[in-house]
């Protein structure tokens, strides 16, 4: 039931997200369910790779590059799912974060212990 929840939670961030930066576009709420369960995917899958193969970089730029590592999973997720769009790489990196902001803060409200 909190997988389910969280889900949603990461749903609803990421419908959000077009309306506070233009740059990105969802098309409907079944292009957000589809987007946020394979952002979940490749944030569970391939970015825990990518964070170990890039940490010397990372570790140079004092974590930053952590950025733009979230935002390179924004905009590959944007590029394999129809109706999901971001308009460039720096918007990839401004929607990732807004999606994280978005998703903690409703995380916090909501899935309380």
């Amino acid at each position: 039931m909190r997988l389910l929840l969280a889900w949603l939670i990461n749903t609803v961030s990421l419908f959000a997200v077009p309306y506070l930066l233009r740059t990105v576009y969802v098309q409907d709420l079944g292009t957000a369910l589809i987007a946020a369960l394979l952002l979940g995917l490749v944030n569970t899958l391939i970015r825990p790779i990518l964070v170990l193969l890039t940490l010397p970089v990372t570790l140079l730029t004092l974590g930053l590059f952590i950025f733009i590592i979230n935002g390179l999973m924004f905009w590959a997720v944007a590029n394999l799912v129809s109706g999901f769009a971001v308009a460039g790489f720096w918007s990839a990196v401004g929607g990732a974060l807004l999606y994280s902001v978005i998703s903690w803060g409703l995380s916090a409200l909501l899935l309380r212990k």
